[in-house]
């Protein structure tokens, strides 16, 4: 089976990824992780989408996307699964991430994103701070 957790930065895609990976044996990849698959990144974008599509009914893998521009990699038959976070949450966490600073050009980025992903079609929605992840999981694994 193969497991789309898409979503914004900092939204809890990877938090989600790694409680999901405790309860089934899955391959987790991330963002452009496939490279690593080939030499040539049109190459090893073929070899990681058709390592997806026969993932659909064999193997687990968890696929973590940050970017729109890889949601079209996931093969139909996946399990979608859209991550959100109020923008206070996403600026808090990338603070974080950046020892407590949060340059106001990466602020602006942050909230030019805000919601890109909101109107992508998805199995199970996941709020970042709302919803409890051990029930969402036990809803995936359910179906896996």
């Amino acid at each position: 089976m193969v497991i789309g957790i898409f979503g914004e930065s900092c939204t809890g895609k990877s938090t989600l990824a790694d409680k999901l990976r405790e309860s089934i044996k899955a391959q987790v990849y991330t963002g452009r992780d496939y490279l690593r698959l080939e030499k040539n990144e049109t190459a090893a974008k073929e070899s990681f989408q058709k390592k997806l599509r026969e993932a659909v009914d064999g193997e687990n893998i968890i696929y973590v996307i940050s970017e729109k521009e890889h949601l079209p990699l996931l093969p139909e038959g996946s399990i979608r699964v859209l991550v959100t976070a109020d923008l206070g949450v996403i600026k808090t966490r990338f603070a974080g991430r950046m020892h407590g600073n949060l340059p106001a050009p990466v602020a602006a980025m942050l909230e030019r994103k805000h919601g890109c992903f909101d109107g992508e079609p998805h199995d199970f929605h996941v709020v970042s701070g709302q919803t409890n992840i051990d029930e969402v999981c036990g809803k995936i694994v359910g179906v896996v």
